[in-house]
């Protein structure tokens, strides 16, 4: 056993805890929802009756024994399981429901890192004198996040991040998987190279050519054998195929930029629809900025249009914001920059980036766009707060609200950053 997970110590060898959470949309969706339990729930864009386009984004366990999987085409999921219950995803509620599950991951230990929006390593080698061993901790994490939230985790324990990563995936769902010191040979010995971090299609046929099939096929091949045909990748499939991972938990990395699209189920060049939609993805992202603490110091429009064309144009800031309004009047300015030939839109984007701490760069000067930040921040979070006490459809803006579409209701640079903020979703086309 290497140095940094222990030794022979058992009172210094490392625990990681790999947890992730099981179909994490889908269960979200199902614990709302009572009538969905039990049923196949395909979470992702509007099937349309197998002519949508778009991708599943989760799915449930219900659906996965007629070969729907995340990532699939909607319209494919459509043809393998059209009695699915098919739902658009709800962002917010998933990123609420998250939160609550990391601060049950917290409430462990502070070494956590985070991989997803429902999965993460901790480090719990620190833990055990308060919590008991580290099988017990697993226990403890599967049972809170069941009895608070009423959802559903994996859990791999392991020595390293390999190990228990690939145990919480052999283990769903709801698995509990352990691998003790000493026992990571016999723990992989069996399993396919495809479980191997790196190993994709090429190498596995490269790999399988010289007749190695599993795991423990290549931990009993020379070194030197894999480095010659793999290079520096193949010193690295050898450590990890003896269970050696020296890699540690990191418990928090600052993010780079904040964001949100959405795909139109029908190509538009409606300008009005086109402003509306960008106005609730500033909305989502200012909210996500408030919500983790960040201003964003310079604003970037994604659009794609109907030739699968993807342009990106960016402004920086005078100062960064967290405010709705001055992010969608940027967006809509650089939406101004988008040559005028473009076909229709398919995709668009907003995200912010050059993130700040909430409580640096924010002067009160007047902005670019002439809006009063602190007023504008104030009551934006004053409607955040109404929204997480009473709901995301007790307050919206009114450019939002279901007869906004009609002609001469679509947002201009005037009238979007006065009205209350954050409305849920983009309707039909987020």
């Amino acid at each position: 056993m290497n140095s940094t997970q222990g030794g022979t110590d058992p009172a210094r060898r490392r625990w990681i805890i790999h947890v992730d959470m099981d179909a994490f949309y889908a269960a979200v969706e199902q614990l709302d929802h009572p009538g969905y339990r039990g049923k196949p729930v395909i979470v992702g864009a509007d099937p349309r009756g197998g002519k949508g386009r778009g991708v599943v984004s989760a799915c449930s366990y219900e659906a996965r024994p007629f070969g729907v999987r995340s990532a699939l085409p909607i319209s494919q999921a459509w043809r393998l399981c059209p009695q699915a219950i098919y739902v658009r995803p709800r962002m917010e509620r998933y990123e609420e429901m998250s939160r609550r599950v990391f601060a049950v991951l917290r409430s462990i230990t502070d070494l956590v890192e985070p991989l997803s929006i429902d999965e993460a390593f901790l480090d719990v080698t620190g833990s055990r004198q308060l919590f008991g061993d580290a099988e017990s901790i697993g226990h403890r994490i599967k049972a809170e996040i069941r009895h608070a939230l009423g959802l559903v985790a994996s859990v791999g324990i392991a020595p390293n991040k390999f190990l228990a990563k690939i145990a919480s995936d052999l283990g769903k769902p709801d698995g509990f998987v352990a691998v003790p010191h000493g026992g990571e040979a016999a723990f992989l010995r069996d399993l396919p190279l495809s479980r191997l971090w790196g190993v994709g299609p090429k190498t596995e046929a490269r790999l399988t050519h010289i007749g190695l099939r599993t795991i423990g096929d290549l931990a009993a091949c020379p070194r030197a054998t894999l480095e010659e045909m793999l290079g520096e990748s193949g010193a690295h499939l050898w450590a990890l195929a003896h269970g050696v991972d020296e890699r540690e938990v990191i418990p928090w990395e600052a993010a780079k930029s904040i964001g949100a699209e959405t795909t139109f189920g029908e190509d538009t060049d409606d300008l009005e629809r086109i402003r509306r939609t960008l106005l609730a993805l500033a909305e989502r992202v200012a909210h996500r900025l408030r919500d983790e603490g960040y201003r964003g110091g310079t604003v970037t429009l994604k659009y794609r249009d109907s030739t699968f064309t993807t342009l990106s144009r960016a402004l920086t800031l005078p100062e960064p914001t967290d405010v709705s309004g001055a992010i969608y009047r940027a967006a809509l300015g650089l939406l101004e920059r988008i040559p005028q030939r473009r076909l229709k839109v398919r995709l668009l984007g907003v995200s912010a980036s050059r993130l700040v701490p909430a409580g640096e760069g924010a002067g009160g000067q007047l902005s670019l766009f002439g809006d009063r930040p602190d007023r504008a921040r104030a009551l934006e979070r004053a409607v955040d707060a109404i929204r997480g006490k009473f709901g995301d459809e007790a307050i919206r803006r009114a450019a939002l609200a279901p007869d906004a579409a009609k002609p001469g209701n679509a947002p201009g640079p005037r009238t979007a950053g006065r009205r209350s903020q954050k409305a849920r979703g983009l309707s039909d086309e987020d």
